[in-house]
């Protein structure tokens, strides 16, 4: 009896060791699985806050207009001024600023009572009333650094993926020295575009090449066709002017105004900034939309790769224009 009690013991002993090792695996094993589960809800988690965190692309505001400020009727270019008050963003003022040699008295009475309320956010061009002083003493006076270079009145910036071109087109300026093939300022556009090869490209200055205008002297300005080149071979995609106090806006064109949908320049003039109304003629082509009567401004979005405009009337005014383009240089990636 002894000894089989004690073989009985030792085989309940041995079941037990059994028992205790077969739930000490089952134990592991259900440990590990716990944890394998855990790591993959974390990482899950993990994405899930990366994706709801990760920036949206970046997107950047141009707004503006030119001819814009006349002391004897401030009220049309107050109206633009309150549509620029609701618009965050850099300001484009694209030449003819204040009416009618832009003086220091007509840019301190006339433009700073009006637009002069974004002066620390505008970015300026040269029109041909500032030269009612020929040296434009007035313009670089009030706009300091923020003019360019004095007597040259040309500059750069970027916004973003979009490099930002501010040419002086008064190609007469004896400062100046012409906007032809080799003149100062059409060397400096070339140097200055070489340093940006993949970016977005945009210039404004006051002159149009191209333009319906009445009065075709007004209207065209062919001695600005070297800038147009020298953009168009960089893949150039936006051009804004003013001069002709209109909105008119172009499909993409090369610079000798042929349509190339696919590497063409898209020109939009926006005198509209409050001087006056200038009637328009017989379409250019190419010419898409246009409108000589209504006070507005011209609002860019631009982001990686694309850019949206809009053209926004002042109150009381319908008339309206938008649409989207694709830069030319724009990324694989892009949003």
């Amino acid at each position: 009896m002894f000894r089989f009690s004690v073989r009985k013991n030792w085989k309940v002993r041995q079941v037990s060791r059994v028992g205790t090792v077969a739930s000490l695996v089952f134990c592991l094993v259900v440990r590990a699985q716990a944890d394998s589960t855990a790591r993959a809800t974390q990482q899950h988690k993990g994405s899930s806050k990366t994706a709801q965190t990760a920036p949206a692309a970046q997107t950047f505001t141009l707004v503006g207009a030119g001819d814009i400020a006349a002391c004897q009727h401030l009220a049309s270019a107050q109206a633009t001024a309150r549509l620029i008050a609701q618009i965050p963003g850099t300001v484009f003022a694209a030449g003819d600023l204040a009416y009618e040699q832009g003086s220091p008295d007509q840019f301190r009475n006339c433009y700073d009572k009006t637009w002069g309320e974004f002066k620390d956010r505008t970015k300026p061009a040269l029109g041909n009333h500032e030269y009612g002083d020929r040296a434009a003493a007035g313009y670089f006076a009030y706009w300091g650094a923020e003019a360019g270079p004095a007597d040259k009145g040309y500059y750069s910036y970027d916004l973003g993926d979009w490099h930002i071109v501010v040419l002086n087109t008064n190609c007469n300026a004896k400062a100046l020295g012409g906007c032809d093939t080799g003149s100062p300022e059409e060397t400096w556009l070339r140097s200055d575009l070489a340093k940006y090869p993949n970016a977005c490209i945009l210039a404004y200055g006051h002159h149009p090449l191209f333009s319906s205008g009445l009065f075709k002297k007004h209207a065209l300005h062919p001695s600005l066709r070297s800038f147009w080149e020298d953009l168009y071979a960089v893949h150039a995609d936006l051009i804004l002017a003013g001069h002709e106090h209109s909105y008119e806006r172009f499909a993409p064109q090369d610079p000798q105004g042929n349509p190339d949908p696919a590497r063409g320049i898209r020109e939009i003039v926006v005198g509209t900034g409050g001087r006056s109304h200038s009637p328009l003629g017989v379409p250019t082509p190419n010419s898409e939309v246009r409108n000589w009567k209504t006070y507005g401004v011209l609002k860019l979005t631009l982001s990686r790769g694309k850019y949206h405009w809009e053209f926004v009337p002042v109150e009381g005014q319908t008339f309206h224009d938008s649409g989207d383009g694709v830069c030319h240089e724009a990324p694989s990636t892009a949003e």
